[in-house]
């Protein structure tokens, strides 16, 4: 026994061994026991970095958000931002300055949107027939209509909504600024968790959730798009049961005999005195992931049951579960840039319409009479919005407009049946009441209790925060 311990060390041990509870759990249990994201200058037992519920700024009004977040940029003149003036102007030159995009293939004739709008809701908000469900909810939204982030590229506005700063890579997404402001409500699941889609990665892929420069812990815990949608969370079957109890205790007695044998060591494994809370994640995922037990009414509610919006209900669904469970934040995303409509927008859009328009709308409505919405956040939006002028392709579509486009937020402390800013006459730019990237962060950190200028942390000689903009302010208007 003396030979396997001098061979091993605890660390190599544990990296190799761990039961099939995988690296999700393992890094769940270093967070836990406080030795992961430590500076060795802070007295044991106080440790700087954890998971453990923080409190807030001031009293909040949310507890989790659910982003989903549509690649590509929605076209907003198509969907949530009807222009009486660009359909009369169809076809005709367009008399402003277009804001040309990357593809440099726009020209200067309007093009009306094909699709009928019509008012629905007490409030009167007006969709077009291409979001028949999201309709139905209106009064439950704050639609925004004057979204800025003055760029015109799919990345660049990307790191600028979900990270602070247009273009700049390496810096901490939303969701890991929320988990780093306040930890998580759940010891036995990640507080950040991503659900991505079957197709592949979305556009910039993992700096959608990184944690930047913030410990590791923070950053987003992805989920596979099919089952199982977290690997090895069981142990081998001839393991299970007392195998793993035995295997345990075993750990337990070489952690034991390790630090015996040396008391000064402070590594990790010295303060692991059972897998147990491992053990509990491993139920606890499995159980949050499984929607089998959810009712045909559900499954109906979210278009389970119909191939189009099967996929992306499944996960619409299984982020209210995480939710439900104290999962601080979760994000949906879509593969590649499935919004971003350069031709064919006559087709395109209709069917990335048709798969998520459902099981967008049934969360928000789940949410609802579950009695959830109320502490929970639901954002709807993409980067960028398109232009009102035809782009030129074989099939015609709609270049890139970062100056002005729509997105949605429900619940949480924000007024439904609310539209708040607007866009030109013909949708081109935020003319009233423009909110950037940095007022949107700055108001759902607001929301959940957190004061943009006080949420900061220490880097590179600087205080940094997820607003980088020192003018960003909280769009009180929005706010119930």
């Amino acid at each position: 026994m003396n030979g396997f311990y001098h061979s091993h060390t605890r660390r190599q041990f544990l990296t190799r061994n761990t039961m099939g509870i995988g690296s999700l759990a393992l890094a769940w249990l270093l967070q836990h026991e406080k030795l992961l994201g430590t500076p060795k200058n802070i007295p044991r037992g106080q440790p700087r970095f954890d998971l453990r519920p923080k409190k807030s700024h001031f009293e909040p009004r949310a507890k989790a958000m659910i982003s989903l977040f549509m690649h590509g940029g929605p076209s907003h003149m198509d969907l949530t931002d009807p222009k009486p003036e660009l359909q009369r102007c169809d076809g005709m030159d367009y008399g402003g300055s277009v804001q040309y995009s990357f593809a440099n293939e726009a020209s200067r004739k309007l093009l009306g949107s094909p699709w009928k709008f019509k008012k629905h809701g007490q409030c009167g908000m007006d969709f077009s027939e291409l979001l028949p469900h999201t309709a139905k909810i209106a009064d439950e939204l704050c639609l925004i209509r004057s979204m800025h982030t003055g760029h015109n590229g799919h990345e660049v506005s990307i790191r600028y909504i979900n990270a602070g700063i247009p273009g700049v890579t390496g810096r901490p997404s939303l969701g890991a600024w929320l988990s780093y402001g306040l930890g998580s409500e759940n010891d036995e699941l990640p507080a950040y968790m991503v659900l991505k889609d079957p197709g592949g990665s979305p556009v910039d892929g993992n700096h959608n959730w990184s944690n930047g420069w913030l410990p590791s812990l923070y950053q987003g815990t992805v989920l596979r798009a099919k089952e199982p949608r977290i690997f090895n969370l069981d142990a081998p079957k001839h393991l299970q049961g007392k195998p793993q109890e035995n295997y345990l205790n075993f750990l337990g007695s070489i952690n034991s005999d390790q630090t015996s044998q040396h008391p000064k060591e402070e590594a990790l494994e010295s303060r692991i005195a059972s897998f147990e809370l491992a053990a509990r994640m491993q139920t606890a995922a499995k159980e949050a992931l499984d929607i089998s037990g959810e009712s045909d009414a559900i499954k109906k509610l979210y278009g389970i049951y119909q191939n189009e919006t099967k996929e992306y209900g499944t996960r619409c669904l299984i982020a209210r579960r995480l939710i439900e469970r104290g999962v601080r934040f979760v994000q949906l995303f879509l593969n590649g840039q499935p919004w971003d409509n350069h031709e064919n927008i006559h087709n395109a859009l209709p069917s990335i319409c048709r798969r998520t328009d459902q099981p967008t709308a049934a969360l928000v409505t789940d949410l609802k009479q579950r009695g959830l919405l109320d502490s929970t956040i639901v954002h709807w939006g993409g980067e960028i919005g398109r232009l009102p002028v035809v782009q030129s392709r074989s099939k015609p579509g709609r270049d890139h407009n970062g100056q002005g486009f729509s997105t949605w937020l429900a619940g949480g402390g924000f007024k439904g049946g609310t539209i708040y800013g607007e866009t030109d006459e013909v949708g081109h730019r935020a003319a009233v009441d423009k909110v950037t990237a940095n007022d949107y962060q700055a108001t759902l950190l607001h929301q959940f209790g957190l004061d943009h200028e006080q949420l900061t942390y220490q880097h590179g000689g600087r205080t940094q925060k997820l607003t980088n903009d020192r003018d960003a302010r909280v769009v009180k208007e929005i706010i119930s």
